[in-house]
């Protein structure tokens, strides 16, 4: 009996292998759920827009700590200024001084060469003035908000001010000019692209320069007590 069994799985591997499919065996099946491959996809490079995209993500945190500042000092708490002088100070590095520039130096010069989308492109360096004027002016101000109630006012002001600004910003670049890239370079210029960008990361903030300030952002949030995502999900 266990010998009628065996040829019968001989012939129906044989059967299988036969037709062009290749069946996954037990052990092979374990090695893979315990993560085979995830260091070589650990280890490939980020394309470019991928890399800006998650740098958006970055940004989206920072407006979020800014909505939380604005309804709480509105409200009239007491709220220890440095989380919003380390917000502001992180939105001026990354944002400003890194992710803005890599926009200003390799992306939108691409779009004004081919004619394309260049209104846009105008407006989105617009922006970005704008918004290191808002930074600036909290930067300023957000020492003295807990004695000065002026000064406190200017700050929600600016704050609310980048929110309306950025939302909107951050969305047309994930929607039209970063789909939009890939049209305007090679395959080879879109992955030299990527390369430019993690030197100059690399450059400005050394190894692992995003994720050191993801926990930047991670830890003003628990300061301010906005880490904890469930408290975002709707009681339904």
């Amino acid at each position: 009996m266990n010998n009628d069994v065996d040829r019968h799985r001989r012939w129906l591997f044989g059967a299988v292998a036969a037709c062009g499919f290749v069946p996954v065996l037990p052990a092979l099946a374990d090695e893979r759920g315990k993560g085979i491959g995830t260091k070589a996809e650990a280890e490939a490079p980020v394309p470019p827009t991928e890399d800006l995209m998650r740098e958006h993500g970055v940004l989206r945190r920072i407006l979020l700590i800014y909505q939380a500042g604005v309804r709480r000092l509105g409200q009239g708490e007491d709220m220890e200024s440095a989380i919003f002088v380390d917000a502001a100070e992180t939105m001026r590095d990354f944002i400003h001084d890194y992710h803005e520039k890599l926009e200003e130096n390799h992306l939108f010069p691409r779009f004004k060469k081919a004619g394309r989308m260049v209104p846009l492109v105008e407006v989105l360096i617009a922006q970005h003035a704008a918004g290191r004027k808002l930074t600036d002016q909290i930067l300023q101000v957000a020492p003295t908000t807990r004695t000065d109630s002026g000064r406190r006012k200017t700050m929600i002001d600016a704050m609310t001010a980048s929110i309306t600004l950025y939302q909107p910003h951050a969305a047309r670049e994930d929607t039209d000019i970063f789909p939009t890239l890939r049209g305007l370079v090679t395959p080879n210029e879109f992955d030299a692209l990527g390369e430019t960008f993690e030197k100059e990361e690399l450059a400005r903030f050394g190894a692992d320069g995003f994720e050191q300030t993801v926990k930047k952002v991670e830890a003003i949030e628990k300061r301010l007590g906005t880490d904890d995502l469930t408290r975002y999900t709707p009681k339904i």
